[in-house]
């Protein structure tokens, strides 16, 4: 589904892919969903008239299973994976993650999250491979990717998450920092992630300043519907939901 020019989303398993057109018709994949994503992707790529060789690079907003989950198949056909410094060994280790709050509570306090939960683990969650042939993302830079898309540091969530700014279409991908659809909790609308996957509430919190001064119309989460009634309110909805 194309959201904004050039931008498609692949929703799969309650989590969300993008590919983003560049001008030479190459495409870059943000973040690689779960394993059985994979042939999803390869479906979205020729629904768009292109070939999957037309992939020339994939970044990870983060290094978490549902977001790795397709990215060891990516480097065994040579593409090259971007992602954070900080967030190097969680793609390595991507069950080894940092969390605030112990996660079996959550489905029992929170039924709705069940079957986004099971959802989940039918697409591969329990069988993430990860990866560690990697290029590290400039923070704060232009990436020469197709899209070119400015990487804003947007820690919190992992301590390497990023967002990815996309100015001339005035579209940013939030990856986690931001979501419309929390997985543990089953909540909906703009919010952070439960303290069940973040790893630091506070900071994710914080970390919505920096989503905000990019002004970006269209909001393009990792999980949930895109949001596109402008970034400030959807980090106004998010800061009065808070920490959870």
């Amino acid at each position: 589904m194309e959201i904004a020019p050039g931008v498609h989303r692949i929703g799969h398993a309650h989590v969300n892919c993008y590919l983003v057109e560049g001008d030479d018709g190459r495409l870059l994949l943000v973040d690689t969903g779960l394993p059985r994503a994979w042939r999803a992707i390869g479906t979205a790529i020729r629904a768009i008239g292109r070939r999957p060789h037309d992939l020339a690079a994939v970044v990870l907003t983060h290094a978490h299973f549902d977001h790795t989950g397709s990215a060891a198949r990516a480097v065994s056909r040579g593409l090259p994976v971007w992602v954070s410094d900080a967030d190097a060994y969680l793609a390595a280790h991507p069950y080894r993650y940092a969390h605030e709050n112990p996660r079996a509570a959550y489905p029992l306090r929170h039924p709705a999250a069940v079957p986004i939960l099971l959802a989940m683990a039918a697409a591969g969650a329990l069988w993430v491979r990860g990866v560690d042939d990697i290029r590290r993302l400039p923070a704060g830079e232009v990436l020469d990717v197709p899209g070119r898309p400015h990487v804003l540091p947007t820690p919190g969530h992992t301590a390497g998450h990023v967002a990815l700014h996309l100015p001339d279409r005035d579209t940013l991908l939030t990856g986690d920092a931001l979501v419309t659809l929390d997985p543990y909790t089953g909540g909906r609308g703009p919010q952070i992630i439960a303290g069940a996957a973040t790893a630091d509430s506070a900071q994710a919190l914080r970390s919505l300043d920096v989503l905000e001064a990019s002004g970006a119309t269209v909001v393009l989460p990792g999980h949930g519907e895109p949001w596109l009634g402008g970034i400030g309110s959807a980090v106004a909805a998010a800061r009065a939901v808070g920490a959870h």
